[in-house]
């Protein structure tokens, strides 16, 4: 019977995709370790980090846990099946391997894991990385360094492929949503200092990353922390806030997406910046709700028709601007008529990308609390009754498209032909533009394609000839 490998599955808390994780030679003696990463992209850059320390110590990183001395577990724990996505991986780890180390959001809740897991070697926290590698010292020896054998590129390693890459740019969130438990696990916001996300961002260009996708838990509060003090990158003066944040990334001529950015008024500066073409005409919003009453309940900002208000705003300035979101339905007390106010907001700002989710209760989140639950089969309805919404909707936009041309960047070359994306669409959240019978490029190619076909979803084109 074969071995089971080791994998990663990147997942936005709704589905998961398995890419075998990045594995080096193995020398005799050498201390070898496996890695599994589960989570949010977030989640993904705290993986790199300590996989490239792992790398940078000398200790072979191995796809199989037959080969490993010892896995390391990285956890999500934002909601329910998440949780139990990471028992079942270290049960998992536990059974094919035996030593385990446990660290990211789970590892917050030591108790919940060994409850379940108690012969867990040691648990760590998200964004630990000096305590993770100070348990795999107590538990592998140090390897001996051999320079120049295996070097770690600068970039550090990446688990993404090499024409794009996660940017996370702070730590943790001033929000207390009645539903979210994320500021317990990783604290409040802590922004990087602008010069050092300014020159790891040059040097994933350097390296041929061709789509920067900045990431944190709340994009647009980047530098409220400091005060939004004055760094520096490249020789010159850089504040640290998401305006000079872009304006610099928009500089280095590679795709820039924003995700998790709250509708502040502050967005409103970003806006010229995408109508400019210096970043992507892309947000990445969650909303959550349209009901005043279910947001103040959820302890979100903002009401549905301010939001409208904004939306108009911001595509009369960008009339390119795709807006994706997120949404929870059957959040407690809401009522028909609260939902009912939800699916007009869908249908008045007609956004491009849309996720929805039943709301499910997640252990520590204030909103367990709150009275009149709504059953379980009412939720699903309503879950279902809002796809049909958006789906209409999403069909319609992307049936528009039918005629245009459009750059998009190539992900993956197979023998049906190439799948890529264009700006509309982030990887593993939004659709694809599908290339059928086109081999004749490759990952991390940006073409011209002409529309030809569309579904609810995804895109088909053709390739433009350079000369037309």
């Amino acid at each position: 019977m074969s071995q089971p490998e080791i994998f990663h599955p990147a997942h936005s808390h709704s589905a998961s995709k398995g890419s075998a994780l990045p594995s080096t030679p193995t020398r005799d003696g050498q201390a070898t370790i496996g890695f599994v990463s589960l989570g949010c992209p977030k989640n993904l850059v705290d993986s790199e980090r300590i996989l490239t320390q792992l790398r940078v110590e000398g200790y072979d990183v191995v796809p199989s846990y037959a080969d490993a001395d010892m896995v390391i577990v990285n956890t999500c724990g934002f909601i329910d099946s998440a949780v139990q996505e990471s028992l079942d991986a270290i049960g998992e780890a536990l059974r094919e391997n035996g030593k385990v180390l446990v660290t990211g959001c789970l590892g917050a809740r030591d108790d919940e894991i060994r409850e379940v897991h108690p012969n867990v070697l040691a648990i760590t926290g998200p964004h630990a990385y000096e305590e993770v590698m100070s348990q795999v010292h107590n538990h592998l020896p140090k390897p001996e360094r051999i320079p120049f054998e295996t070097l770690v590129p600068d970039t550090g390693v990446k688990l993404t492929p090499k024409h794009f890459a996660y940017l996370k740019i702070s730590e943790g969130c001033n929000h207390r949503c009645t539903f979210c438990i994320i500021p317990s696990f990783r604290g409040d916001l802590v922004s990087r200092p602008v010069g050092h996300v300014l020159d790891e961002a040059q040097r994933l260009k350097n390296a041929g990353v061709k789509e920067l996708l900045v990431i944190s838990q709340d994009t647009s509060a980047y530098g409220v922390d400091v005060k939004h003090r004055t760094g520096f990158w490249d020789g010159r003066p850089v504040k640290t806030r998401m305006l000079e944040l872009c304006q610099a990334l928009g500089e280095l001529g590679v795709w820039v997406r924003l995700h998790y950015v709250y509708p502040y008024p502050s967005v409103d500066d970003v806006i010229p910046l995408m109508a400019e073409g210096k970043i992507l005409p892309y947000l990445d919003i969650p909303f959550q709700h349209a009901s005043k009453k279910i947001l103040k309940l959820m302890k979100r900002p903002g009401s549905s028709e301010r939001v409208l208000e904004r939306i108009q705003r911001w595509r009369d300035m960008c009339p390119d601007l795709v807006i994706r979101s997120t949404f929870i339905v059957g959040f407690p007390g809401e009522t028909e008529d609260d939902f009912e106010e939800l699916l007009a907001f869908l249908r008045a700002a007609q956004l491009d990308r849309v996720g929805c989710f039943t709301y499910s209760p997640v252990d520590g989140a204030k909103a367990n609390d709150l009275p009149d639950p709504v059953p379980d089969d009412v939720k699903q309805s309503r879950y279902e009754r809002f796809m049909q919404v958006q789906q209409e909707i999403s069909a319609a936009k992307l049936q528009a498209r039918v005629g245009q041309e459009m750059l998009v960047l190539i992900d993956e070359v197979n023998p049906e032909g190439a799948v890529g994306r264009s700006y509309a669409d982030a990887p593993e959240i939004d659709g694809v533009v599908h290339l059928s019978d086109e081999t004749n490029v490759k990952p991390g190619d940006k073409v011209w394609v002409e529309i030809i076909h569309t579904d609810e979803y995804d895109l088909w084109g053709v390739v433009v000839p350079e000369e037309h």
